[in-house]
């Protein structure tokens, strides 16, 4: 795959620039704006379309801090760490948990050893409740995962220090803010402010991780197990191109403003291996919602579809593509 790509091409690629980045103070000023609108907004219709629009607007933020947990927002390496923790601070995650799970997630993309995997499994009740609850309660389920579960499990020593002197940060921040909001009556206002974009945010957060993943061929390597989804222009922009994963995956170093210029590149090999690139997340995640968790089984049938359909008539069925049984699946 490296040697389909110049290499001069490429390395001006990885070249950071601070002017993209200017977009960080802009989003958050557009998230504070619609804070202050939706708290003296007359009516609860603007309020509520407020809190969507905030969640929207953090889903965009939070995708800078992706790329911190890469260490190429910004070319010193200590920025990107203390801006993912001032990032995360909203949502009350550290940003030392999500960045360990998430390396672990692009080393083993699409395997057994994927810790962001669960949507593969054998389709049992327990399967169908994790899958259909984080479509609905994702937020909850990241917090709990990134608090707690992935912490005990995988953090020791210095890392598991970071973590939870990050999580006694938040507990700090968090308690402070609503002592002051208590002190001065304003407790219940300041509690929506922040719980209600935070629930939004996770919902556009769940349509954004099934999307980037589910459906893509298992253990096929980073780029046939990722989806590229070719979004509307305003989407790829709040979103700051985390739309175009495919080449993310493959080349995690060159940050978000050139990954556009990146997919361009990678057409010709994305195209020779097949992978998948769609037009609309809203299209992806209904029909994951329709079919539900994955099995191996389910996932090899419906490639094997895939890929006789986008070969044409001449090419072989999906039953003669792959070992699948009779078994249901």
């Amino acid at each position: 795959m490296a040697n389909s790509i110049d290499k001069a091409e490429l390395k001006a690629l990885y070249q950071h620039r601070w002017q993209p980045n200017l977009k960080i103070p802009l989003f958050y000023g557009i998230w504070i704006g619609l804070g202050i609108i939706a708290w003296h907004a007359p009516h609860w219709t603007i309020v509520w379309l407020c809190y969507l629009a905030m969640g929207y607007m953090q889903m965009g933020i939070v995708t800078f801090m992706h790329d911190c947990t890469h260490s190429v927002l910004f070319k010193a390496k200590w920025k990107n760490w203390a801006f993912g923790v001032f990032t995360m601070i909203p949502l009350v995650i550290s940003f030392t948990a999500f960045k360990e799970d998430h390396l672990l997630h692009h080393r083993f993309n699409r395997s057994a050893k994927d810790p962001d995997a669960f949507t593969m499994g054998k389709r049992g009740i327990g399967d169908h409740i994790l899958f259909y609850a984080y479509a609905v309660i994702g937020v909850v389920l990241t917090a709990v995962q990134f608090v707690i579960i992935f912490p005990i499990q995988k953090l020791r020593g210095a890392k598991a220090l970071a973590h939870w002197s990050e999580i006694a940060l938040h507990a700090v921040v968090t308690v402070s803010i609503f002592e002051w909001a208590s002190s001065q009556g304003i407790a219940t206002e300041v509690f929506a402010l922040w719980f209600w974009p935070l629930i939004f945010f996770g919902f556009f957060n769940s349509v954004r991780f099934v999307a980037e993943h589910y459906g893509t061929p298992w253990n096929a390597g980073q780029l046939a197990g990722t989806r590229t989804i070719i979004s509307n222009p305003m989407n790829s922009w709040f979103w700051n191109n985390i739309n175009y994963h495919i080449g993310h995956h493959v080349y995690p170093a060159v940050p978000w403003y050139n990954l556009q210029k990146l997919h361009v590149l990678m057409l010709p090999e994305i195209n020779r291996q097949n992978a998948i690139v769609d037009k609309s997340y809203c299209a992806v995640f209904f029909d994951a919602m329709i079919n539900g968790p994955e099995s191996l089984k389910r996932n090899i049938v419906r490639n094997g579809k895939r890929n006789a359909a986008t070969a044409g008539p001449d090419a072989p069925s999906a039953s003669n593509s792959s070992s699948v049984n009779n078994e249901s699946v």
